[in-house]
């Protein structure tokens, strides 16, 4: 019988907790609905988690139930990425809320913690759905409730019950969610808590995890794709040498490493003085090599299409094959741990605080060219990000951190990075900071340019909420699996454009499916339509598209423009 947890066990069981969710973070990201090629929630959900396991892992052995608690918060707030990794942070916050305040947890402050928890995270959400990993975790505070009216105060009559009852409704969410139905799928966040949640138990009776393995991410998963290259969870198998052109940080090479990790497994990861040499897979091996020529050259890069063979490139695209360099790097040796590229306690920034402003604004994109569109509209700060990389917390706040102004605007350009962008002005009290919801690319440059200097916050906030409104955007990518979503058959492979409310057009031509999605959002009251192209999409192709636009809108005017975007061909735009 056990009717206590302290504080040492806590830990056990939040560390097995998340290596269960990393575990499983590729078979979380799988369940996404929409069969694109950036379908993040696993891996969202893990780094937020791993950004607590971090803070825990600094405590000391003897630390109370209240540090225990404080770090589990902490880490996971500023570490939380994506919709689903912020109400990850929330329900732990939340939880810990109740824990902290006690030496030891017993059946009832458990169950007064997950509804603290729960309610936390529905706070969180401004618009709350059902069917969602909100469902799930109300489904185990349903049931811990009900056990604590019951009498119950072992935890071996506790713990499991809860986790069945949220397995049960977990099942039920394709009901409450046809979109979810009619893809076949379970709610993905709902499934991470459901892991999570398993991995408590595990801890509970007994097993441990070893946070530096947690860190490292080396480790075998347990749901691991079959050696089937049909059933190949990653295309591409890339290996390269970042030859740096300045020294890094401690904080900089942690970033940079976590960033890598979060599209893809690295399996090496060694560096000199000026040398880090790479071996990764991934599915957007252009998005690893962007991400590292901000910090250096690139150089001996080997891409193998693990589907096809070596030099070989499969999908929409087909590149040329290109021979291995003969220094290429071959074999896993010598790996670093990513401890060690974790900053320590002491380390300080080093930025030099630019001069005081009335007004900042901070944006995220990802590809130099939109980058760059949002700096020469007046951006201080452009945030690395978008789909597949979404910024932690943490990212959004070191950017408030280097700029200095009475008021700072920032626009997250992306669904998946709102809540995120609301979770770091909340935790910057002492600062104005105006989130504009801005959902899309096209909708954060429509904000940043009817910007009025000068202009009173409340109304500059006013004014690009009322602009945003009237913006309809869409992107082009590729799926990843057949799949059907709203009656559309979709095939593997084939280019798709997914609009502000769903699939607008699929299809084998790339830009026959731009095209269909530039008529779907372009009406009558349309006067602009820009075509942002990305890294994927050649220049000619898209000055192909462009002509074709003109010609069928020619009262309309239109607008082309380099974005190098990685994962989506075009952004497209109609205002």
């Amino acid at each position: 019988m056990s009717t206590s947890i302290d504080a040492s066990k806590l830990v056990r069981m939040f560390l097995c907790g998340v290596r269960e969710l990393q575990d499983n973070k590729d078979y979380i990201n799988e369940l996404n609905v929409f069969p694109v090629p950036d379908g993040d929630t696993g891996t969202n959900m893990t780094l937020t988690m791993i950004s607590a396991v971090r803070e825990v892992a600094s405590l000391p052995a003897d630390a109370s139930m209240f540090d225990v608690c404080k770090a589990m918060s902490s880490g996971s707030l500023r570490g939380a990425r994506g919709n689903s990794g912020v109400i990850m942070s929330q329900l732990i916050r939340g939880f810990c809320k109740a824990a902290r305040e006690h030496d030891t947890l017993t059946v009832d402050v458990v169950s007064d913690g997950i509804a603290k928890a729960v309610s936390t995270a529905y706070k969180a959400v401004m618009k709350p759905k059902e069917g969602t990993i909100l469902t799930v975790a109300k489904a185990g505070g349903e049931k811990a409730a009900e056990l604590m009216a019951e009498g119950i105060v072992d935890f071996d009559d506790f713990i499991g019950p809860v986790i069945d009852y949220t397995e049960e409704v977990l099942a039920k969410t394709p009901d409450m969610l046809p979109v979810l139905k009619e893809a076949g799928v379970v709610d993905s966040g709902g499934q991470g808590l459901l892991d999570f949640y398993k991995g408590l138990l595990k801890g509970y009776n007994g097993d441990s995890a070893d946070p530096e393995e947690l860190l490292s991410d080396e480790r075998p998963k347990t749901r691991e794709s079959t050696p089937d290259t049909e059933k190949l969870k990653y295309t591409y198998k890339l290996c390269f040498d970042l030859i740096l052109t300045r020294k890094l940080s401690a904080a900089d090479e942690k970033s940079l490493y976590a960033y890598l990790s979060s599209i893809g497994e690295t399996t090496q990861w060694k560096t000199g003085d000026d040398l880090f040499s790479v071996i990764m897979q991934t599915n957007d091996p252009g998005l690893a090599i962007q991400k590292c020529l901000f910090q250096g050259q690139i150089t001996n890069v080997v891409l193998e299409n693990q589907r096809m063979g070596r030099g070989s490139s499969s999908g929409p695209d087909a590149a040329d094959k290109a021979p291995a360099p003969e220094n290429a790097p071959t074999e896993n040796t010598d790996s670093a741990s990513f401890t060690e590229y974790l900053p320590s306690a002491e380390e300080e920034k080093t930025f030099e605080r630019p001069e005081h402003k009335e007004t900042a604004f901070i944006a995220v994109a990802a590809g130099d060219g939109l980058a760059d569109i949002f700096r020469s509209l007046g951006a201080d700060e452009v945030i690395t990000g978008g789909q597949t990389m979404n910024p932690s917390t943490d990212d959004l706040l070191n950017a408030i951190d280097r700029v200095n102004a009475d008021t700072i605007f920032m626009l997250p350009n992306n669904k998946n990075i709102v809540m995120a962008a609301n979770q770091a002005a909340k935790m910057c009290e002492d600062l104005n900071i105006q989130v504009i919801p801005t959902r899309t690319i096209p909708q954060g440059i429509t904000a940043i340019i009817n910007y009025v200097p000068g202009t009173d916050p409340e109304e500059a906030r006013k004014a690009m909420l009322d602009e945003i409104a009237n913006v309809r955007s869409a992107e082009v990518t590729y799926s990843v699996r057949d799949t059907q979503i709203n009656g559309i058959t979709i095939k593997e492979g084939d280019f798709m454009s997914i609009g502000d409310s769903g699939i607008l057009s699929t299809g084998k031509d790339l830009n026959e499916v731009a095209f269909e999605a530039v008529s779907s959002i372009a009406d009558d009251s349309v006067e602009l339509i820009s075509i942002y192209y990305g890294s994927d999409a050649s220049e000619k192709d898209a000055e192909a598209l462009l002509a074709k636009c003109q010609e069928a809108f020619p009262e309309k005017d239109i607008e082309l423009q380099f974005g190098g975007q990685p994962v989506y061909y075009y952004i497209l735009s109609a205002e």
